[in-house]
């Protein structure tokens, strides 16, 4: 194996032979480490903004918890308003759950 940057270390490389979900952990590691360094090369390029916009898009956070029920209850009061023509129901939901931490 020649040593490039991209190529994981024999210790990782040992973890993962001996489970059954290595392949994956191996993709991931390897793709995590591509994003790594394009993101480091465009911050050398003074692509600074650029590259963190790509983090967050290439490795979006999963929503919390919080911004779930947010987005569930957005689409409640869709259906509130098409059918009942308003949102008020839905105002004491969304104050209580904004309220919550994250």
């Amino acid at each position: 194996m020649t040593d490039h940057p991209i190529t994981p270390p024999p210790e990782l490389i040992a973890k993962w032979a001996g489970s059954m979900c290595g392949y994956y952990e191996a993709a991931r590691w390897g793709a995590d480490m591509e994003l790594e360094a394009c993101c480091e090369y465009m911050q050398h390029e003074d692509f600074h903004g650029f590259a963190k916009e790509l983090r967050a898009a290439r490795r979006p956070k999963p929503l919390s918890l919080k911004e779930q029920a947010l987005e569930q209850l957005d689409g409640i009061a869709t259906v509130f308003r098409a059918s009942h023509g308003g949102d008020l129901v839905c105002d004491t939901i969304r104050r209580a759950l904004e309220a919550l931490p994250e």
